[in-house]
């Protein structure tokens, strides 16, 4: 698997020069316009992880490689990547305008965790295409963040992260709201919470030592010191999903990235989701693909 792209190498990438903020105190956040990425001047954009966040404002129509999905953005929309999923734009001669910001985790150090918003998470929304009226106020917002970022003021950096909480919530509020939503946080979100924090930390994997462990119910029961009846019945009513298909959904969204973008053998990758057998795998992987692992890959 490529390595994960650092913020550095993203502006060795991108500029050919390096920030002089780049490490500090408060983390770091920068703001750019896509006009010089984009139309005739468009470059490949490598499908990997980064390991930073971002957040990108884009008219015209791309697609996006995300995860194991292709979405396609017809017209415009608003995007957001963040260091556990790898992605890449495509079709970047047909993009017009736009503009994206990143910054790292620790830019929100004190301010909250950045993965309890759906828009972070892996099975949330991540591309939310607009219309124009929508287009219009994001972009305000984006203009703001270039006043702020270019002005003396003190405080900036504290306007630059209110703004991007300005983002995500827009985004979010274009949601639909589900019944669950409106219900107080209760204990069972709570195991939820804990369960998919510790579902995910375990990816992403991108080196052939890494082994997925905890692959069972009991498993994550274990971890949490709960009962694994007390689990699958907070699961069940967060999800509406078992504890095993959740698990399962992940396993094999990670391996359907390790197929289509690393050089790994089908039993290195078997091995590294945690499969015993390599039989075990390519059963596991036809029954919900209806292909089995290198016929997926060729395709």
């Amino acid at each position: 698997m490529e390595k994960i792209e650092t913020i550095e190498e993203f502006y060795k990438r991108k500029f050919d020069w390096m920030p002089d903020n780049l490490k500090n105190e408060i983390g770091h956040f920068n703001v750019f316009r896509l006009e010089p990425f984009v139309g005739d001047k468009a470059q490949p954009v490598p499908y990997k992880r980064r390991d930073f966040y971002k957040i990108m404002l884009v008219t015209g129509n791309s697609k996006v490689h995300y995860a194991d999905k292709v979405i396609e953005v017809k017209k415009q929309a608003l995007s957001f990547s963040n260091p556990q999923i790898p992605y890449k734009w495509e079709h970047l001669d047909n993009m017009r305008s736009g503009a994206f910001c990143i910054f790292n985790q620790h830019f929100f150090h004190q301010f909250g965790d950045l993965n309890q918003y759906s828009v972070f998470q892996p099975n949330g929304t991540h591309i939310f295409e607009l219309s124009d009226e929508q287009v219009e106020k994001l972009a305000a917002i984006y203009e703001r963040m270039f006043e702020e970022i270019n002005s003396d003021y003190l405080h900036k950096y504290d306007v630059l992260r209110n703004l991007v909480f300005d983002l995500l919530h827009f985004a979010m509020k274009l949601q639909p709201t589900t019944n669950f939503d409106k219900q107080q946080i209760n204990a069972s979100k709570r195991i939820s919470v804990m369960f998919l924090e510790l579902l995910e930390r375990q990816f992403p994997i991108d080196d052939l030592h890494q082994r997925f462990s905890l692959r069972s119910a009991s498993d994550f029961a274990s971890q949490l010191n709960i009962h694994v009846n007390h689990l699958n019945r907070a699961i069940k009513e967060t999800t509406q999903k078992t504890t095993s298909q959740v698990i399962a959904e992940r396993i094999l969204q990670e391996s359907k990235i390790l197929l289509k973008h690393s050089t790994w053998s089908v039993s290195q990758i078997a091995y590294a989701l945690g499969f015993t057998e390599v039989t075990h795998f390519n059963n596991f992987f036809k029954k919900h693909i209806q292909l089995s692992p290198l016929k997926f890959r060729n395709v």
